[in-house]
């Protein structure tokens, strides 16, 4: 009996050893991918200055933003990871092989998701924004210790503020539960504030979704060579290359002075005509079967992803309302992956976050702390965003299933509704606008002459006109 409990508890130790290992390796990965990531994205002037200690407190920062943005690519595959070890248990039921994917350990992989999603949201980032900002206490003694001082005390006050609010958010929702003990605030308070930070993101996936599934469309098509089957690549590129060599002979001569209003204008038409050369240059050194097919392919399988998102949430809506069986869970991975790619696109094509949208190597620091906590919401809410969809059946995993309004019928159904209205919505605008511009376009009514009034035309060149035919 002892040799049996002996053999259990090592069978139990082995087990937690070979997670840990598992989660640190995975951890490791990310975090690197993470590091290279924003390494490619950070302004270098920032960690490279004469003053030691401003590179210190930078790198610290950068620090606690790759951690940050390991955990919210550690999100964006929860549901994925769990899927495919799912399915992998299923197929191989008794391989030794694939033992050690259990549930244990996606269970655990949930857990330690949802808690440093917690910390890097709560703590780190505040710490990591407040820290750049500080400077030391005055009188205090200069240096990084100070600026630790400063940033701890920010920090803390910061703490009670939104504990506070949060306590008292919880008090006028939830009268008959009152929280008063210390223990309650890791148990209930963090992951009650959490759950509304969820909350928060997933209406935010909400907007941005649809709006990124039909701009998916143009990013692609930007990336891609577009077929032109009637179309002489080399005459239209001649052409080209004639006419930027003119108008760069135009703007590097001396005009005449009434023609200096004109500058700014022939400027504009020398980029759009160099991005025109370009653009032609590359579809000519594009291969045939790039240049035809690639381009329609990608399209389709892009319309055959947003359908299916489109008819899925549609179906999860009648299941809804009648009660039918689960949906077939064929391309749950793809589809959840596509619709986190989506969001991004979404989100930093609004309007109201371009200016965040990182360039490479001229992204500052805080910059860089501000896109770490969005995508660590948008991924965060991810795998909620997914269930309430009808995306996936998988159960949600350790505190993140504890949601109580993924309960509520009118709540589900009525955001089930609402995606696939915006989704359908701005799926035929972009496609009404295409088939115009590619109508107007076929039949060259882009190529005509526009109507010039005389409000437009500059007072310059009115007056010089004017003067010539005097004279």
């Amino acid at each position: 009996m002892e040799t049996d409990d002996v053999t259990i508890r090592e069978q139990l130790f082995h087990d937690r050893v070979r997670e840990t290992i598992i989660c640190v390796l995975l951890f490791i990965c990310l975090y690197i991918l993470s590091y290279l990531i924003l390494t490619h994205f950070k302004k270098n002037a920032e960690f490279v200055t004469d003053d030691i200690e401003d590179a210190t407190v930078n790198k610290i920062a950068l620090w606690l933003c790759t951690f940050t943005l390991s955990v919210a690519v550690c999100a964006v595959l929860l549901l994925p990871i769990s899927i495919l070890s799912n399915e992998v248990l299923l197929t191989f039921p008794h391989s030794y092989y694939m033992q050690w994917l259990n549930g244990s350990l996606i269970r655990g992989l949930w857990n330690l998701v949802f808690l440093f999603s917690n910390l890097s949201l709560v703590f780190l980032m505040p710490f990591a924004y407040f820290f750049t900002e500080s400077e030391g206490f005055v009188g205090s003694k200069k240096g990084v210790m100070g600026r630790v001082y400063e940033t701890a005390v920010m920090l803390l006050l910061l703490s009670l503020l939104v504990l506070g609010m949060v306590w008292v958010a919880s008090a006028l929702l939830h009268r008959d539960t009152a929280r008063e003990n210390l223990y309650d605030l890791w148990e209930y308070y963090l992951p009650y504030l959490y759950s509304g930070i969820s909350l928060f993101g997933v209406l935010l996936l909400l907007l941005c979704t649809p709006f990124g599934l039909s701009r998916m469309f143009s990013v692609t098509g930007s990336l891609l060579v577009k077929p032109r089957l009637l179309e002489n690549v080399e005459e239209t590129l001649s052409c080209a290359v004639l006419e930027e060599a003119s108008l760069s002979r135009k703007l590097k001569g001396n005009s005449p002075c009434w023609l200096s209003v004109s500058v700014e204008a022939m400027k504009m038409q020398y980029l759009a005509v160099h991005a025109k050369r370009v653009a032609l240059e590359m579809r000519r050194k594009a291969s045939p079967w790039q240049r035809n097919l690639g381009y329609p392919l990608a399209m389709l399988l892009l319309l055959a992803l947003t359908m299916v998102c489109v008819l899925m949430v549609c179906f999860h809506v009648l299941e809804l309302l009648f009660d039918e069986t689960a949906m077939p869970r064929g391309m749950e991975v793809v589809l959840i992956l596509y619709l986190m790619v989506s969001s991004l696109v979404g989100f930093y094509s609004s309007p109201l976050f371009t200016s965040l949208l990182p360039r490479a190597r001229d992204t500052t620091l805080t910059q860089i702390i501000v896109n770490c906590v969005c995508l660590l919401v948008l991924s965060s809410a991810l795998p909620v965003f997914s269930r309430t969809l009808g995306i996936t059946r998988f159960d949600l995993l350790g505190d993140f299933g504890r949601y109580n309004w993924l309960g509520n019928f009118y709540i589900v159904f009525l955001y089930n509704m609402v995606f696939a209205g915006l989704t359908s919505a701005c799926l035929i605008k972009t496609v009404t606008w295409a088939v115009q511009r590619e109508l107007i376009s076929a039949f060259g009514l882009d190529r005509l002459p526009r109507t010039v009034s005389r409000s437009t035309i500059p007072l310059k060149l009115l007056l010089a006109s004017g003067l010539s035919k005097i004279q």
